[in-house]
C-alpha cells in the first residue's frame, strides 16, 4: 500500500473509532472480503422486528418480502425505488398476514423511542457491480439502522479534494456498477480532514453537496461534522424530517448558515 492509500487509512480508522467511541455506533467489521454484503441486513432486521417491536414471524416474513420487493425493482429508476423504500420507512410497510385480514403496520424504524434502534457500521463494505464485467466497489463506511443501509462515506485524506469523494459516490450509483445498493440510502456523504464534510442524497449533482456548517468545539472540521450530523437523535431526525422527493429529484436540508 502507497503512502496515499496508508494516510486515507489512518483517517479511515480514526473515523471508525469516532462512530463506536463516541457517537455509540456499533461496529459490524471489515466487509472486504465478506460475501454476500446488502444494503438490507436481514439478520440485523429481523432481531429488531422480533426483539424490539414484538412483531411474530409472519409480519416479519412478509415485512422482509415487500421491502426487498420494493428495493430491487429494477424495472424501475433509482429516484422511484428510493422514494418507495422512504415511504416504507417514514410510514411503515402495511402488511396482511393473509386474505380478507385486516392491515397492520411493521415500523422498521422505532422513531419515537430511539434508544430501541440499533445504530451500526460497516466498513470496506464490498459490492459487486450489475455488470459482471465491472470492477466491484467498496464504500469506505455504509450506516447502518436495523440493519438498514441508511448513510454512506467516502473519506480522502487531507490533501485530497472531498470532490474526489463526491465523484465516488456518484460513480457508484451508475447503472453498471452498485445502483442497487443505494434505494435504502438517505444520506449520501464525503469528507477530509481539511475540507470537512460535503452531503446530499441520491443522484445530487457535485456541485449541490452542501457543507454541514454548526459550530462547534472540536477543530477537526471532519470529525465536527460526524459528531454533529450522525448523532443518533440528529441522524434520524434528519431522515425523518428533512427529505423531500420534489418532481424527480430528492432533496436534504441545508443547515443554518
Amino acid at each position: 500500500m502507497g503512502s496515499v492509500g496508508q494516510k486515507e487509512r489512518q483517517t479511515q480508522q480514526r473515523v471508525v473509532a469516532l462512530f463506536r467511541e463516541r457517537l455509540g455506533y456499533a461496529y459490524l467489521g471489515n466487509w472486504s472480503d465478506r460475501e454476500s454484503n446488502s444494503n438490507v441486513e436481514e439478520d440485523l432486521l429481523r432481531q429488531f422486528l422480533r426483539e424490539k417491536q414484538g412483531y411474530d414471524e409472519t409480519l416479519i416474513r412478509r415485512a422482509l418480502y415487500l421491502l426487498g420487493k420494493v428495493a430491487g425493482d429494477a424495472s424501475k429508476s433509482l429516484y422511484d425505488r428510493n422514494r418507495a423504500v422512504y415511504d416504507l420507512l417514514r410510514y411503515a410497510v402495511k402488511v396482511k398476514r393473509g386474505a380478507g385480514e385486516n392491515t397492520e403496520d411493521v415500523w422498521l424504524v422505532d422513531w419515537k423511542r430511539l434508544d430501541r434502534n440499533h445504530f451500526a457500521i460497516a466498513e470496506e463494505v464490498t459490492i459487486a457491480g450489475t455488470d459482471p464485467r465491472a470492477h466491484v466497489k467498496r464504500p469506505d463506511i455504509v450506516l447502518y439502522v436495523n440493519g438498514i443501509a441508511l448513510g454512506v462515506l467516502e473519506l480522502k485524506r487531507s490533501i485530497v479534494s472531498v470532490a474526489e469523494g463526491i465523484r465516488q459516490n456518484l460513480d457508484n450509483q451508475k447503472k453498471v456498477f452498485i445502483e442497487h445498493f443505494f434505494p435504502t440510502i438517505q444520506w449520501v456523504m464525503a469528507g477530509n480532514d481539511t475540507e470537512g464534510l460535503r452531503y446530499g442524497a441520491i443522484e445530487t449533482p457535485e456541485k449541490h453537496y452542501l457543507a454541514w456548517k454548526e459550530q462547534g468545539d472540536v477543530a477537526n472540521p471532519l470529525d465536527r461534522a460526524l459528531l454533529q450530523l450522525c448523532r443518533k437523535e440528529r441522524f434520524l431526525e434528519l431522515v425523518h424530517d428533512f427529505v423531500v422527493f420534489d418532481a424527480g429529484v430528492k432533496k436534504v436540508c441545508r443547515p443554518n448558515q
